[in-house]
């Protein structure tokens, strides 16, 4: 999603064959490699479920999700072609290396919350630095962080810490990025 509004909102000229392929290469990095590896883990029985409800079951996936990041920021995405995109990307990896080390000291954070913050923080950053209105986008989005928190809660998956900590661990990591 953030590649997608990166190339909305950008006024940078990109070739269209060019943000195909980059989509494309950033969705296989970050939604069908981590789902093949859900699979395998799942049939290794290295975790129990989708749910993640033992702390430690959230090590091999944060372990396998922060060497995703860290190869997306290395061979996919350049700061000199991609600056902001590649902020952002470093900065999901801050946020990946904060809730891995969490997991040490048996501390579970809503990486749902944390992605869709960092999210929502991230292109809040790329309207105000492109002087872009997508309040629009911007409110579907915040909507959207309820959402995900409420259904989190719902379906007992994190408590009303868990969701906060996830928050914040998203969104301040793309502030700090921006402002480094």
């Amino acid at each position: 999603m953030a590649t997608i509004g990166y190339f909305l909102v950008t006024p940078r000229m990109y070739d269209f064959n060019f943000k195909i392929d980059v989509s494309i290469t950033i969705t296989v990095f970050t939604i069908c490699i981590p789902m093949l590896i859900f699979i395998l883990l799942k049939r290794f029985k290295m975790i129990d479920s989708i749910f993640l409800k033992d702390v430690s079951q959230r090590k091999i996936p944060l372990y396998i999700y922060v060497l995703i990041l860290f190869l997306i920021i290395t061979k996919v995405i350049t700061k000199s072609i991609f600056a902001e995109l590649y902020d952002f990307f470093l900065a999901s990896l801050i946020s990946s290396i904060i809730c891995l080390t969490l997991v040490f000291f048996r501390v579970k954070a809503s990486m749902h919350i944390m992605g869709i913050s960092g999210l929502v923080m991230f292109l809040a950053i790329l309207s105000i630095t492109y002087q872009v209105n997508i309040t629009f986008a911007l409110g579907f989005l915040i909507f959207m962080i309820g959402l995900v928190a409420t259904s989190r809660l719902f379906l007992k998956a994190h408590t009303f810490p868990e969701l906060i900590f996830g928050f914040f661990i998203g969104l301040i990591p793309q502030l700090l990025v921006t402002y480094w």
